[in-house]
């Protein structure tokens, strides 16, 4: 079966509203059934904000200090609409294409597609592709395998994340997350106790040690699952501060590090912070300025010792730096394993 080749927009609808929040978020928060997304945008506050709550005049007159250096980047030729870390390669989508590249930029392939792809998803031996109804599975070399249809043609999924033997998918019209197997046999619905409530495209998700991690962003939270499906919590609170989730509905993409701390990314006033299992905040990584500027948020892996970042049609990667970092909380956050903290002095 071939890939679908819709037509696509210049600037995907997904990609509009992670910039737009909802003009409607403050009056529909506590619905949950609510209406379609493309009736639900607004530009987004860009303000910046004190960790004591006073707003400290956007990009110039914040004094933070990221504890992580730029090390490296390159450019792909269109815009990004997802990637993924596969071993030493980096997967990126872009203008109906799967681009592979080595960790300095080099092309290794690259493979057509359909339009509207939403993420990817890799274990190292297959690439998982989302689409709004529907996922398409790939090997490494860019040859077809398998796809399924999603559990309704209404569905909009959003962002996948890969467990042991599982694909879990976030469905932003019905506001629910899908359990499929990896050869594509549904196996359930993960339905928040409290309703999510997704005013835009930031219903991002995560697994890790046996626990699925997604954000609510209607509610400003990150909720926490068993693979089964078990709620067991959440973490966040609406504000401007850090350790606080901004605007109408944040945050927008999820990672975690190889010790569990759960890294999460925001738009409106783009941001980059570090979370415990239990989300107690540890501290921000990296703030808008140092990310670039802009009002989207910039899509997050973590590897190792290095945080890979992408943002418009290009691939960033940085690495904690000493020096940097000696007067700043994320130096001594107390995870003394943390493999993200060890460390270089440019």
């Amino acid at each position: 079966m071939e890939p679908n080749s819709d037509k696509k927009p210049k600037v995907s609808r997904r990609k509009f509203l992670q910039m737009c929040g909802s003009f409607l978020a403050g009056a529909s928060i506590v619905g949950v059934s609510g209406v379609l997304l493309s009736k639900n945008f607004a530009i987004p506050d860009t303000s910046v904000k004190s960790a004591t709550g006073g707003n400290t005049g956007g990009l110039g007159k914040d004094h933070f200090t990221s504890p992580y250096k730029l090390v490296s980047s390159f450019s792909v030729p269109d815009p990004i609409e997802a990637f993924e870390l596969a071993g030493d390669h980096i997967i990126v989508a872009a203008s109906n294409n799967i681009l592979i590249y080595d960790r300095m930029g080099g092309l290794v392939n690259n493979f057509a597609v359909g339009s509207n792809l939403r993420d990817i998803a890799s274990d190292n031996k297959n690439i998982y592709l989302l689409f709004p109804t529907r996922i398409e599975v790939y090997n490494q070399e860019g040859e077809w395998l398998r796809d399924w249809e999603a559990c309704s043609d209404q569905s909009d999924y959003c962002s996948m994340a890969l467990a042991p033997g599982s694909l879990f998918v976030t469905d932003a019209a019905h506001k629910n997350i899908c359990q499929y197997t990896t050869e594509g046999n549904f196996v359930r619905f993960v339905q928040s106790p409290d309703g999510f409530v997704i005013p835009s495209y930031s219903f991002g998700v995560t697994y890790t040690d046996g626990i699925l991690y997604c954000s609510n962003p209607g509610r400003h939270r990150v909720e926490k699952y068993t693979a089964n499906g078990e709620y067991m919590g959440s973490f966040g609170k609406a504000g401007g501060a850090t350790g606080m989730f901004c605007g109408c509905c944040n945050p927008v993409h999820l990672a975690y590090t190889g010790t569990g701390e759960i890294i999460t990314s925001e738009k409106g006033n783009p941001r980059i912070s570090c979370y415990s299992p239990d989300g107690e905040f540890r501290s921000l990584l990296l703030d808008k300025k140092t990310l670039g500027g802009g009002n989207t948020a910039y899509d997050i892996k973590v590897q190792s010792d290095k945080i890979f970042v992408t943002g418009q049609n290009i691939v960033s990667t940085y690495q904690y730096d000493k020096v940097l970092a000696a007067s700043t909380a994320c130096s001594s956050c107390g995870v003394s394993a943390c493999p993200l903290r060890k460390g270089i002095t440019i």
